[in-house]
């Protein structure tokens, strides 16, 4: 139980970052943060005490995996994420290129 208010202590702690923060590079880092802990929920919501890996054998009970599911789903998760967070490095040096600051209050025409 303890290992799921950590995560949500993570969350928030990235939350917090996109919410309070002005600077772009700075929200880009707290989005991150908050994949993290989404991927990090999954993880542990597949984890059993003691399980085995997911990978059948004969001797190997089916009781006593790891559910495999939540892997690939965190593995889909991880590339996702890194091409989100990609594209919004690529948006924030182009923002930084016309305006010159990353500071959100200081950009104020967004123009094409």
């Amino acid at each position: 139980m303890i290992s799921y208010m950590l995560c949500l202590v993570l969350f928030s702690v990235g939350l917090y970052c996109i919410l309070r923060k002005r600077n772009v590079i700075k929200i880009i880092i707290g989005i991150g943060i908050m994949e993290y802990a989404a991927n990090l929920f999954f993880v542990l919501l597949g984890y059993r005490t003691h399980g085995r890996s997911p990978i059948y054998a004969i001797d190997q009970e089916i009781k006593s995996m790891v559910d495999p599911l939540t892997q690939s789903v965190v593995l889909t998760g991880i590339v996702l994420g890194l091409s989100v967070t990609l594209l919004l490095v690529a948006i924030a040096i182009r923002i930084y290129e016309r305006y010159g600051t990353f500071d959100i209050t200081k950009i104020t025409k967004l123009k094409g």
